[in-house]
């Protein structure tokens, strides 16, 4: 696991430690971002270390624990432990998944005031089974994804599931919308309404949880990876 590293002006990530789920290896990112006061809102918290937590502390106060869709919610809990007066912020059907999870407000329009104008929110739209909220951090540009957009690194994985992630579209630098992902989009006027949406923030890099993040040439390839949404 690395330590918090700069990605722009106001915005860390950090690597965390392999998961599965449904036996599939997933590589996972966290992000955070320090708001006015020294407040910090942290993006799909994975697990805490000491080493971790000294780095984030040194940079503010976590103020903020935001679960990005209703399969990322493993760093929740412990983080909420180590920082009790923390606000969790979850999206639409995180309840569902997790009725267990202590909750202070599910992500709608009135976060981004929360959260002092700094970051914008919208829940992409269509999906029968993920319910992925994406967001967008004006100081530095940068957009924020977690499942909706993926970009496994092949160097990091086995001849069999290089072919698997291959197969379904989120291997390598170009990436993508996994193919399972794109089929639950049942309604597709919602989910090209949602990509256009997100396409009109003024992104130049984008954060993504399950693989690279793209810091150049931002916009083409998240056209590109969407293309299935707006095409």
């Amino acid at each position: 696991m690395s330590a918090l590293e700069p990605f722009g002006d106001r915005i860390w990530i950090c690597d965390g430690p392999l998961v599965r789920m449904m036996t599939i290896p997933f590589a996972t990112r966290m992000a955070v971002v320090e708001l006015d006061n020294r407040e910090l809102w942290v993006h799909s918290p994975i697990a805490p270390t000491s080493e971790l937590q000294a780095a984030v502390e040194a940079v503010g106060t976590v103020r903020f624990l935001v679960a990005p869709n209703k399969i990322h919610s493993l760093g929740v809990g412990p983080w909420l432990e180590r920082y009790p007066s923390a606000e969790v912020w979850v999206s639409p059907r995180f309840r569902e998944r997790h009725p267990g999870v202590s909750v202070d407000h599910v992500i709608g329009e009135e976060a981004s005031r929360a959260w002092g104008g700094e970051i914008e929110a919208h829940c992409f739209a269509g999906s029968s089974f993920l319910d992925e909220v994406v967001f967008y951090h004006s100081r530095s540009r940068t957009l924020i994804v977690t499942d909706l957009i993926q970009r496994h690194d092949p160097a990091g994985e086995s001849w069999f599931w290089r072919l698997v992630k291959s197969a379904v579209g989120v291997l390598g630098p170009s990436g993508g919308t996994a193919l399972d992902l794109r089929s639950s989009f049942l309604d597709r006027a919602a989910a090209r309404a949602s990509a256009e949406a997100l396409l009109r923030w003024d992104f130049d890099r984008v954060v993504i949880a399950h693989g690279a993040c793209i810091t150049e040439d931002a916009r083409r390839t998240v056209e590109k990876a969407l293309d299935w949404a707006l095409g």
